[in-house]
C-alpha cells in the first residue's frame, strides 16, 4: 500500500499531515473483535477468542481540511465454538486485507483463510460451518466501524479550525498600548464597545447523491429498522437516538449524523434533514435525506436520495451511504444488491 508522505506544512489546512496510529489500531482490533459472538439455530455458539496479530500500516491523513483514513492490515485471530451437546471446536482465521479500499471503496471482497485445529467429527464440522457462514458478517460489521473510530479518536489531533469561536460573549475592541498603561487603565470604560460583526452566512453549492439497493425484507420491517431507536443499532453497530415524529431530532452512528424528521409515511417514505458531524462539513448546512421503500413480492427496493451534498464530495458521500447504510443492513443478513 502506498502512503502519501507529509508535504511542507506552510499552511496547515492545505498540505498533507499524517498521524501514525498503528499501536492504537492493534488495541482497537484486539478489544473490539473479541467481543464478537454468534449463535446457530439451536444452542450452538461461536466466538472470537483472541486477536493474535495485526500487521500493516494505519494512518490518519489531512489535506485541505479533509480527514482521510489510510490503512491496510492483515489480521490473524483465533475462534472457538461449543455445540449443544457440549462438543467444542477451535481454529484460526487470517484476513489478509482489511483496508480503506475494501471497507469503504468496495474495490474488492474480504478474503478469509480458515484453519480447523480440532479433530473432525460431525458436531465439530457443524461448528466449523457455523463459524464460516456467520463470523464474516459480524466481522465486516466491526470493520465498517473502524474508519469512524479512527476519526472520532484522532481527528482532533489533525484538525485546525479556521472558524472564529461562537461561544461566550463577543470580543471587545482593545487598545494594546492602553492595556499596559496605568493611567489609561484608570480611565472609565466607554459606554459603547465595538463588537465583531456577525459571521456572514456561507453559500454552499450543492448536488444530489442517489443510492439504490434491494433487500430481502418487508418494507414495514425496514421502515422500523430505519426509525426505531431500539432497532437502529442492530445495523449501525453504534448508539442512536430517534423519535420518529415530524420535527423531532435523531442521531445515528454514535452522533456522526444528526438531523430532524421532516415527514414519515410508513412504510413507504422517510424524509429527514441530514448533517454530517465533521470538521469539513459546512457549518450549519443541512441536506435533505429521503428514503423511499418500494416493496415487491419477494423483496424491497430502497432508494436513498441525499439532496444538498456540497460539490466535490459526491463520491465520498455516496461511498459512505453504500458502506454505512447498505452494508450495515447487509451485515445483519438481509442481503442486498447495489
Amino acid at each position: 500500500m502506498s502512503v502519501v508522505q507529509p508535504m511542507s506544512n506552510t499552511t496547515a489546512n492545505w498540505h498533507w499531515k499524517n498521524k501514525n496510529i498503528g499501536p492504537w489500531a492493534r488495541q482497537w482490533f484486539q478489544r473490539e473483535l473479541v467481543a464478537i459472538t454468534i449463535t446457530g439455530d439451536g444452542d450452538e455458539s461461536v466466538q472470537v477468542t483472541g486477536v493474535t496479530d495485526v500487521d500493516g500500516d494505519v494512518e490518519l491523513g489531512q489535506r485541505k481540511s479533509k480527514l482521510i483514513t489510510i490503512y491496510d492490515v492483515k489480521i490473524e485471530l483465533e475462534w472457538s465454538g461449543k455445540a449443544s451437546d457440549g462438543t467444542e471446536a477451535s481454529g484460526k482465521l487470517v484476513i489478509p486485507e482489511v483496508s480503506h479500499e475494501v471497507t469503504l471503496d468496495g474495490l474488492s471482497e474480504y478474503t478469509y483463510n480458515w484453519t480447523l485445529t480440532t479433530k473432525k467429527s460431525k458436531p465439530v464440522d457443524s461448528l466449523y460451518q457455523l463459524a464460516r457462514q456467520r463470523l464474516p458478517v459480524a466481522l465486516e460489521a466491526k470493520f465498517a466501524e473502524f474508519p469512524a473510530a479512527i476519526i472520532e479518536t484522532h481527528g482532533k489531533d489533525l484538525t485546525v479550525s479556521s472558524e472564529p469561536s461562537r461561544t461566550g460573549t463577543p470580543v471587545q475592541a482593545t487598545d494594546a498600548t492602553s492595556a499596559t498603561s496605568t493611567a489609561t487603565a484608570a480611565t472609565p470604560a466607554p459606554k459603547s464597545v465595538a463588537r465583531s460583526p456577525p459571521p456572514k452566512k456561507t453559500t454552499v453549492n450543492t448536488s444530489t447523491v442517489e443510492v439504490e439497493a434491494t433487500f430481502m425484507a418487508a418494507a414495514d420491517d425496514l421502515f422500523s429498522l430505519f426509525t426505531d431507536e431500539r432497532r437502529i443499532p442492530i445495523w449501525t453497530r453504534a448508539p442512536a437516538k430517534s423519535d420518529p415524529t415530524p420535527g423531532s431530532e435523531y442521531s445515528l452512528f454514535g452522533g456522526g449524523v444528526k438531523g430532524k424528521y421532516v415527514s414519515l409515511d410508513a412504510p413507504k417514505q422517510i424524509v429527514q434533514t441530514w448533517s454530517l458531524q465533521s470538521s469539513d462539513w459546512p457549518s450549519g448546512h443541512e441536506a435533505t435525506f429521503t428514503t423511499t421503500l418500494i416493496q415487491s413480492s419477494e423483496s424491497t427496493t430502497v432508494k436513498f436520495t441525499l439532496k444538498g451534498v456540497p460539490l466535490g464530495r459526491e463520491d465520498e458521500i455516496k461511498r459512505n451511504i453504500e458502506g454505512y447504510y447498505v452494508h450495515g443492513l447487509k451485515s445483519i443478513g438481509l442481503g442486498s444488491e447495489l
